[in-house]
């Protein structure tokens, strides 16, 4: 059962605070578009089984949180991680995320720099959106709102997982088309119309001054391993690991190998539990 608390706007905001808490900062992990904080539960399993304390969150629009319509920024997406973070009575985190949800992460440390006591970067790109993928974007807000999220959740399984984990894990593939389809078209909107709005996050990453792992699906698609290496080669000392046999969200589709990488990494860069 997730717990909740009321941002400073009135909007209700779900989360589930598990594992112990300890001398290190806790880990937390942020959802991408269009999923919830169910996506996390094989790393927040593997995590507290390791003794850490893990802080999940389903962001404003998706999951249990309130829906807001409109258009939600980046930048309120970190802040309510800090408004978290201080509910809770936490300083600093290790803050993880995949896709927009690494964004939003990279967000945070561009934000919220002394909060972040590590980075975990997943499948994700810290480019600014181009012109093209704002009208995209903002195209897609459009349709979803009109559309639902049936047609869109049919268009892109195939992307978010790899096409043979599609049909070789029909229970990942379950899942996914699941959390696509029970995604409220506002929230989703919302979020789209704040992607398309990010800044560029080369310059904050580059000056980076905290430990930083990236990792990336051999065969994803979105975010391809071009980039992947292309952003671990921005960030000084930052680790790489690339997970075999996955897409665009190997932390659902090979989850062993994707929680022993954090949890190998946590330890290595002293964020021990």
């Amino acid at each position: 059962m997730s717990t909740r608390f009321t941002a400073e706007d009135g909007t209700v905001l779900a989360y589930d605070d598990l594992g112990k808490a300890g001398d290190q900062p806790p880990v937390v992990l942020v959802h991408g578009h269009p999923f919830n904080r169910s996506m996390w539960q094989p790393q927040a399993t593997a995590l507290v089984a390791a003794g850490y304390r893990v802080i999940v969150p389903d962001l404003r629009g998706y999951g249990e949180s309130g829906v807001v319509a409109g258009r939600t920024l980046f930048a309120q997406f970190a802040d309510d991680i800090a408004a978290l973070l201080d509910r809770l009575g936490l300083a600093r985190a290790v803050v993880g995320g995949v896709s927009m949800g690494g964004q939003i992460a990279m967000e945070f440390h561009r934000s919220h720099p002394g909060r972040v006591a590590a980075l975990v970067l997943a499948d994700t790109s810290p480019v600014a959106e181009t012109e093209e993928g704002k009208a995209f974007r903002n195209r897609l807000a459009d349709r979803l709102i009109a559309e639902g999220m049936d047609g869109y959740a049919n268009e892109v399984i195939d992307k978010m997982l790899a096409p043979y984990n599609v049909t070789g894990l029909p229970e990942v593939a379950a899942h996914v088309m699941g959390m696509m389809r029970m995604t409220d078209p506002q929230g989703a909107a919302a979020a789209l119309r704040g992607r398309a709005e990010r800044p560029d996050y080369r310059d904050s990453l580059a000056g980076a001054g905290v430990p930083v792992l990236v990792v990336v699906g051999a065969d994803d698609v979105y975010t391809p391993v071009s980039e992947a290496r292309a952003l671990h080669g921005l960030i000084p000392d930052a680790e790489l690991v690339v997970v075999e046999g996955a897409g665009h969200l190997p932390g659902l589709e090979r989850p062993e190998p994707f929680s022993d990488a954090v949890v190998t990494f946590l330890a290595r860069v002293g964020v021990g539990a």
